[in-house]
C-alpha cells in the first residue's frame, strides 16, 4: 500500500514525528481551538435534537462564519497540502 510523502517521512524520522505531535497537542489545547470545537459540537447536538440525519456528515464552518452540514470526506479533505 502506498503512503503519502509526509507519512513516509515521519515513519523514517521519529524525532520529527514526536516534535510534530508535541506541537499539535499544544495547538489543539488553546482556548481558540477548544471554542472552535465546542461551537461545532453544540451545533451538531442541536441538529441531532431537531431530527436531522447526521450519519457520514460533519458540521463545518463556512467562509461567511456560519455552519453547514457536509460530507465528512469533503470537509476533511479541504486545504490538504495548503497549510
Amino acid at each position: 500500500m502506498m503512503v503519502s510523502k509526509s507519512t513516509a517521512y515521519y515513519r523514517a524520522n521519529p524525532a520529527a514525528k514526536a516534535k510534530k505531535d508535541a506541537y499539535n497537542t499544544k495547538y489543539h489545547a488553546t482556548p481558540e481551538r477548544k471554542a472552535y470545537r465546542a461551537d461545532l459540537d453544540k451545533e451538531r447536538r442541536a441538529r441531532a435534537k431537531a431530527g436531522q440525519v447526521l450519519t457520514g456528515k460533519d458540521v463545518s464552518h463556512t467562509a461567511g462564519g456560519g455552519t453547514t452540514l457536509e460530507d465528512s470526506s469533503t470537509n476533511r479533505a479541504r486545504n490538504r497540502g495548503l497549510k
